[in-house]
């Protein structure tokens, strides 16, 4: 199957992650059929505080609105294999991870689930409660990967990109994607 990717950009702070995954994505395009794109306004939101612009209305990606069930990833036969939240905001992981379905990212991030295709979500916030560790747990069992935002510095990254890109990277592996970045014991790609 050619990989058919769906990226969902909560409203949890760190657009920067969505960003930097856009457009390492947008640069392998050789490596997927499709990529779409569901934004909540709350994401909109922290993406012009957060970056200071609206830039994500710039990308040639299909954007489908949260409440639109007629995007075809609403759909186990569209055949979407991975699926990336970036960033996950900690209600979006507890919907997910009690299956409810209340919008099109749960629904999708569902959908990704009982297929069992990949479903890798970036938390974002910090510190944890219980709760967020339950669900963690649940979005564990059920084959999903959490995947928190922890930078990671033995490369070390000199500015804010190169940080960013030490947990970005670290998605596009987790998602099968081929990327020139810095491996532990390897001089850079």
């Amino acid at each position: 199957m050619e990989n058919k990717i769906v990226l969902a950009i909560t409203g949890a702070s760190g657009s920067i992650y969505s960003k930097q995954l856009l457009d390492k994505l947008i640069l392998q395009r050789v490596q997927y059929k499709d990529l779409a794109v569901v934004m909540s306004n709350n994401a909109k939101d922290v993406w012009k505080t957060e970056l200071g612009n609206e830039s994500y209305r710039d990308y040639p990606l299909p954007f489908y609105e949260k409440n639109d069930f007629f995007a075809p990833f609403a759909s186990g036969s569209a055949r979407y294999n991975i699926m990336i939240v970036a960033p996950c905001s900690m209600g979006t992981l507890g919907r997910i991870a009690h299956g409810i379905s209340d919008d099109l990212v749960t629904r999708a991030a569902d959908v990704v689930l009982k297929e069992r295709r990949k479903l890798i979500l970036l938390l974002r916030d910090t510190p944890y409660n219980l709760v967020h560790i339950r669900n963690m747990e649940a979005i564990t069992l059920a084959g999903g990967i959490i995947c928190p935002a922890t930078p990671s510095f033995y490369s070390r990254p000199t500015n804010i990109d190169e940080l960013v890109a030490t947990v970005v990277d670290r998605v596009l592996d987790l998602a099968g994607i081929e990327i020139n970045g810095y491996r532990w014991s390897e001089p850079a790609g």
